[in-house]
């Protein structure tokens, strides 16, 4: 089963007065042929050397921070909980219910 992991933006915090993003929130979807999960996160941002201009930020950059603030392995973690969501959906370890309720056709 192939996994296809997809890093959004949903939205930035930044000062006013020169556009400095220090607060990126973002999103990790995971999707496979039938199943998928989702993770939200927010990561503070150190001020660079220089400036981007904020009118010239795109999504790829701005996620690029994010992989970056995170570091690799935190990256893979959080790709790896979500694999794990899918397998379970797959092959589910865990149920509720009763014995004894009539099974629903």
């Amino acid at each position: 089963m192939t996994t296809v992991f997809s890093w959004a933006v949903g939205t930035l915090e930044r000062e006013t007065t020169d556009g400095f993003v220090f607060t990126a929130h973002y999103t990790v979807s995971a999707k496979s042929a039938a199943y998928s999960a989702g993770a939200y996160g927010s990561i503070g941002l150190e001020r660079p050397d220089s400036l981007i201009p904020y009118s010239d930020l795109t999504e790829a950059i701005v996620v690029q921070w994010v992989k970056d603030a995170l570091t690799e392995e935190k990256v893979e973690q959080i790709e790896e909980a979500l694999q794990n969501q899918l397998d379970e959906q797959a092959a589910p370890t865990r149920a509720a219910g009763v014995p004894w309720a009539a099974a629903v056709s």
